[in-house]
């Protein structure tokens, strides 16, 4: 795959695999550095809020532990991406589960209902300083999902790791997903054309 990044250096401010696998199919290598926040301690009313505090809380705290005059220095830029995503349900922000019950509660939801992913994404260049960051909203529109189709994504465990429980893309439940207006890699944590768009802004 081409390499995008001859003239600049990346670092994803990511620990989600699913970020790590998007950004690689773009075609960019990167550096991984995670921000290890308290995302509780961060409250917003509204759901776009709320991901863009997050963002800008985790590229805060990353840049805390890097040699910043180290960067600035430096012949090409080195860009920071950080993002942050929450499902939004019947106006109500939903983040991670905190428990089986809850992941189930949610999941149970969503059957024959809709729901959106909310997502930021947010690009500091360590050079220049320069930082900017947007938000995308996907909804989702599903049938009914059966409860052994519920029961089998709580065993599988990987909806308790992601926002609202919600994980479109899961082989189990892509029968149940009705219609996604928006793009999947922006449900899945990060849209690919607002991520190119400010990737590039940041070069200016």
């Amino acid at each position: 795959m081409e390499d995008k990044t001859s003239q600049f250096k990346i670092i994803l401010g990511s620990s989600s695999i699913t970020r790590r696998t998007i950004l690689a199919e773009m075609g960019y290598e990167f550096t991984l550095m995670s921000a290890d926040i308290d995302e509780k301690a961060i409250r917003k009313e509204k759901p776009e809020e709320l991901v863009m505090a997050l963002a800008e809380a985790k590229a805060d705290a990353i840049l805390q532990r890097l040699p910043i005059g180290d960067y600035v220095k430096e012949a090409e830029p080195t860009l920071l991406i950080t993002s942050d995503q929450v499902v939004v349900y019947e106006g109500v922000i939903r983040e991670k589960p905190a428990s089986a019950d809850e992941a189930r509660e949610f999941l149970k939801g969503y059957s024959g209902g809709h729901a959106a992913t909310v997502g930021s994404v947010l690009v500091t260049n360590l050079k220049t300083g320069f930082r900017k960051g947007e938000w995308d909203r996907v909804e989702i529109y599903f049938n009914q999902i059966p409860d052994e189709i519920i029961e089998k994504l709580i065993e599988e465990g990987d909806v308790l790791y992601v926002a609202g429980g919600l994980l479109i893309e899961n082989p189990s439940i892509q029968p149940y997903v009705k219609q996604v207006v928006g793009t999947i890699d922006s449900v899945m944590g990060l849209p690919k054309a607002l991520t190119d768009k400010l990737l590039k802004e940041a070069l200016i």
